[in-house]
């Protein structure tokens, strides 16, 4: 059975510290919805709220039909797979993901067919005798993760599960996680402080930050139509250029800098959001050009440091620090004056921050 899952208007507290404030989030049925961001912010509370493993202050939390608010961990039918995989030492790969089903009361040849069924979804054909000390750490995540998927939950969640795996078979095991849920069509809700890892795996992502979520959207929309400043600079806007719009001027908007430097936007790639704004700009997303150019930032360029895929530079401005890239064909000589020209793709503008 699938369901949705729906937090309303959560807040929780440490002690005398408050963790989450009223937080609200829904997952649809067979969604996967990641919680991505810095340790504590926030997304392991959430979770360990939806487990049961610790209560709200206020809110509720529904999954489908049924009110999980106060109900007990075990009352509330949910796998969950942990960051140290959280298996048995002295039970077999196969008794580790029978135990569900054995507490769940399932029979002994039913829960034996469905034990193996799934160990072979996870790949661990012939392993089923073995103990958790003799298995890797991608064989023993697949057995959290089994043992989570073969009680059928409505509702799986995932705290950190590949923070202990190395590079290459996070990305294995990534790949397979999504492949499980989406084939069983679990609603999912994924905690990790990996950028990559939940664009990834993701139906949508909830960038949090202090105990709120600040943007909640597709991996795409969040990569290259951040809502402010803190989700720009998370999903790798690194530069931020504080400017004014002063006059609308055929095709382009004529903006100024903080120390009277006017750069022309053209309208058809830019939509000015504010008066005051932010140009918000990837390090690749600015165009280092040794040519004088209206629509670009006067530059001295500073440290170049070789990418592979071109040249990065350390560039002083009007503005300040800024990064930029320049193209792998020729490299500039720190000290060179240019301008750095905003791509579109690579920048975003947004509304100026509250001082």
């Amino acid at each position: 059975m699938t369901v949705s899952l729906t937090i309303d208007n959560v807040t929780a507290d440490y002690g005398t510290t408050r963790v989450l404030e009223d937080l609200s989030l829904h997952v649809a049925e067979g969604e996967l919805v990641s919680l991505l961001g810095a340790s504590g912010c926030g997304k392991t509370t959430t979770l360990r709220l939806v487990a049961g493993f610790l209560q709200p202050v206020a809110g509720s939390i529904r999954l489908g039909d049924r009110d999980l608010t106060r109900l007990p961990p075990h009352a509330r039918n949910i796998g969950l797979v942990f960051q140290t995989y959280a298996l048995f030492p002295h039970l077999t790969v196969r008794a580790n993901v029978e135990f569900g089903l054995k507490q769940r009361g399932v029979g002994g040849s039913d829960r034996r067919r469905r034990a193996a069924d799934m160990i072979d979804r996870v790949g661990l054909q012939g392993l089923a005798d073995r103990y958790p000390a003799n298995l890797s750490g991608g064989q023993r995540q697949r057995v959290a993760l089994a043992r989570a998927l073969v009680i059928d939950p409505p509702l799986l969640m995932f705290d950190e599960p590949l923070s202990n795996l190395d590079a290459r078979l996070r990305v294995d095991m990534r790949v397979e996680i999504r492949r499980l849920q989406q084939a069983n069509g679990t609603t999912a809700l994924y905690v990790t402080h990996d950028q990559e890892e939940a664009f990834s795996i993701s139906d949508r992502v909830a960038i949090m930050n202090a105990g709120r979520i600040m943007q909640l959207d597709r991996p795409e929309v969040l990569y290259s139509c951040p809502a402010n400043a803190f989700v720009a600079d998370f999903v790798g806007f690194e530069n931020m250029i504080p400017m004014r719009a002063v006059l609308e001027s055929g095709d382009a908007v004529r903006a100024r800098m903080a120390d009277g430097t006017m750069l022309m936007l053209p309208k058809d790639r830019f939509t000015v959001p504010a008066q005051d704004f932010l140009l918000a700009a990837r390090p690749e997303g600015l165009e280092v050009a040794l040519e004088e150019r209206p629509d670009g930032i006067p530059a001295r360029l500073g440290l170049r440091t070789y990418l592979g895929r071109g040249y990065q530079y350390q560039c002083s401005t009007p503005a300040g620090e800024i990064t930029a890239h320049g193209p792998l064909t020729q490299p500039y000589e720190p000290g060179m004056t240019a301008h750095l020209v905003p791509r579109p793709e690579q920048c975003c503008l947004l509304p100026a921050e509250p001082a």
